[in-house]
């Protein structure tokens, strides 16, 4: 009889080790990232509409990376507040790999300056898995204008309205300090994207506008669009004849830089096995193509240098816009 109280009392306490022993596994593999990952298709988060450059880049990068992890990649578009809303969406999941974001530079490093405190994106507050690419901006005008040069723009005796893609983006930033510094009397137009911005200045109801050079490099080659300048450090290889701000005396470079980010607090295994589906997109022809076919410079750097490179570009801009005293939009 003494021998089935014993019996229950270890019974028990058996099979509750034995239960936790798959649990304790599970969990050490979800704090150290170790097990099989991903489990599951890896949601791409992108923070802009469908069709523009974010947009062709992050499906560009999922259709590559799906076929590196062996699971679908699927693409999701939350526009709005120039990608804040997306970015706020992924801080919001789960730190597990199982979500990315195409993050565009302009959103941590440009935005911050136009927005009030409690509405900056802080590229820390992410774990960086690659840089992406770089895409260079173009100043243009309509090609009836007459506007051909920066000297145009100085000598145009009036004030000029400069079509924006939104408050606190690089549009915005690279022709307010050539303005400035040019002496160029102007006045903001804001629009959502490249797109209406360009139409804005085909029909004169702006003069000019800073846009991605891969939006506008179609109307410019079909003569509607005179480039003026570029606003990058270095001539734009697919348009080399236009020169750049920096060229003309004015100390102005503005690109916009892309990155993938997850959530922070992603196991550093799961993001380097990200980072490992990403560089062989990186190396594909298919990837190299939509590169060259969209006029986008390869910047495909490790997470520790977009870091330092997106917090000195603030740390810059900021100086600059107090320099010049110029206001995007909002409180410092």
């Amino acid at each position: 009889m003494s021998k089935v109280p014993a019996l229950r009392r270890v019974l028990p306490s058996v099979l509750a080790a034995a239960l936790s022993l798959p649990l304790a596994a599970c969990g050490g593999n979800l704090s150290s990232g170790g097990g099989d990952f991903p489990g599951g298709p890896v949601t791409m988060l992108v923070g802009q509409a469908p069709g523009g450059s974010t947009d062709l880049i992050g499906r560009a990068l999922a259709d590559g990376a799906a076929d590196d992890l062996g699971v679908a990649m699927p693409v999701v578009n939350t526009p709005g507040a120039n990608g804040a809303l997306a970015a706020k969406e992924l801080a919001g999941k789960q730190p597990d790999g199982q979500h990315v974001l195409v993050l565009n530079a302009s959103l941590t490093s440009i935005t911050p300056l136009a927005v009030a405190p409690e509405e900056v994106v802080d590229i820390n507050d992410f774990e960086v898995i690659t840089g992406v690419s770089q895409d260079d901006y173009v100043l243009v005008a309509n090609s009836s204008s007459g506007l051909r040069s920066v000297p145009d723009l100085v000598q145009a005796g009036r004030d000029l309205k400069f079509a924006t893609t939104g408050v606190g983006t690089g549009s915005q930033l690279s022709q307010e300090l050539l303005f400035k510094q040019a002496g160029i009397a102007g006045t903001a137009v804001p629009f959502d994207g490249g797109s209406p911005a360009m139409t804005a200045v085909l029909g004169n109801q702006v003069d000019v506008a800073s846009v991605q050079l891969g939006e506008a490099i179609s109307q410019i080659k079909a003569g509607q669009l005179t480039p003026i300048a570029t606003f990058s450090a270095q001539r734009s290889r697919y348009l080399p004849e236009i020169p750049t701000a920096v060229e003309q005396g004015y100390d102005v470079r503005v690109s916009q830089f892309r990155a993938v980010v997850a959530p922070k607090g992603t196991p550093p295994e799961r993001v380097e096995r990200l980072r490992k589906a990403f560089q062989a997109t990186f190396a594909a022809d298919r990837y190299r193509e939509f590169n060259e076919d969209n006029l986008l410079t390869p910047h495909e750097v490790d997470g520790a240098q977009v870091v330092q490179e997106w917090t000195s570009s603030l740390e810059s801009y900021r100086a600059m816009t107090q320099q010049y005293g110029i206001s995007l939009g909002g409180p410092k």
